[in-house]
């Protein structure tokens, strides 16, 4: 499913699209929901369990790789990755969810060699569920308190929204996550 024209139309219009940015919103847990940067996703896919290929001695969060148009895909699993419950450890649906991210090479921190690093450039991100498309001003995103923030979230962290309505979204940062992959 293509991110652009296969999500869910219901979208939140309080932000001038002119001067926000397109956020995937998913939920890693019941009380967390976090945004993705639509600009770096490339699609949403349903996986079955069975698909992902388990490779030994990496951090647990990575749950391992999957053959994605022909090419290796690194699968992580998101919550576990920001300090929530592993997948292995919820009774959950055979099949995974997962956003295909993209690097934004205008980023340093990714120390991406465009000849030999074309494996962290991209990364399945396996979530509870995907909702919908979110418009949100980068520059309402507030930082958190240094104590509400768990040291796993915290390198990946842009900051909190607050909607209008008083749910919080964390936003995340993509180069940020594509970083943190192990490096070979």
């Amino acid at each position: 499913m293509s991110i652009r024209s296969g999500l869910p139309p219901s979208v939140n219009h309080t932000v001038n699209p002119q001067t926000g940015e397109q956020f995937l919103r998913c939920c890693l847990a019941p009380d967390a929901l976090v945004m993705l940067p639509v600009a770096q996703l490339t699609e949403v896919l349903r996986i079955p369990i069975e698909q992902i290929t388990p490779i030994p001695h990496l951090p647990a969060w990575v749950m391992g790789v999957y053959n994605w148009r022909g090419e290796v895909l690194w699968m992580v699993d998101l919550g576990h990755l920001l300090g929530f419950e592993p997948w292995h450890q919820r009774s959950v649906s055979p099949l995974y969810t997962a956003a295909v991210l993209h690097a934004d090479f205008s980023d340093q921190r990714l120390g991406v060699n465009h000849e030999l690093g074309e494996d962290r450039q991209m990364l399945g991100l396996v979530v509870t569920q995907v909702q919908e498309i979110e418009w949100c001003d980068p520059g309402q995103l507030q930082s958190p308190s240094p104590s509400a923030v768990t040291p796993e979230l915290a390198p990946f962290l842009r900051g909190y929204w607050l909607k209008p309505t008083g749910e919080v979204l964390a936003s995340l940062d993509g180069n940020a996550l594509l970083a943190a992959m192990p490096k070979a």
